[in-house]
């Protein structure tokens, strides 16, 4: 396949999977993120904008680190349930996250998007 026809296919399928896991974490969510932020909610912004890093993150890490398609996009797949999985044990643990994130509690928006942050840089770092 021509270079270029490479790079738009791994582009497209990169932005593509990033679509898809804003879908699946905003749905995954007890709380409606778009709305809140919509409200002028900073700790919605704070923890869904760190998320969304996080998995980025990720995705720019199999692009360099996959020797083909079919791999880039397994390893994408498995990041997005990490980071998924990841977001569903935090808050269980954490207890008031849908309170806090809905009160605008800008430092657990912080914690919260940190935690996704963090996980999505180990999990790039895992991919090599």
């Amino acid at each position: 396949m021509p270079a270029i026809l490479n790079y738009v296919l791994h582009l497209a399928t990169a932005i593509a999977l990033v679509l898809a896991f804003f879908v699946v974490y905003t749905r995954v969510t007890p709380y409606d993120e778009v709305l809140l932020i919509r409200q002028g909610n900073c700790a919605a912004a704070v923890s869904l904008g760190g998320t969304l890093l996080g998995f980025s993150v990720t995705i720019a890490s199999a692009l360099m680190h996959t020797s083909d398609y079919y791999e880039f996009c397994g390893w994408a797949a498995l990041a997005m349930l990490i980071q998924v999985l990841v977001f569903v044990v935090a808050t269980r643990l954490l207890r008031m996250s849908k309170d806090q994130i809905e009160h605008n509690n800008i430092g657990f928006g912080i914690l919260l998007g940190s935690i996704s942050l963090s996980i999505g840089l180990v999990n790039a770092g895992s991919i090599s």
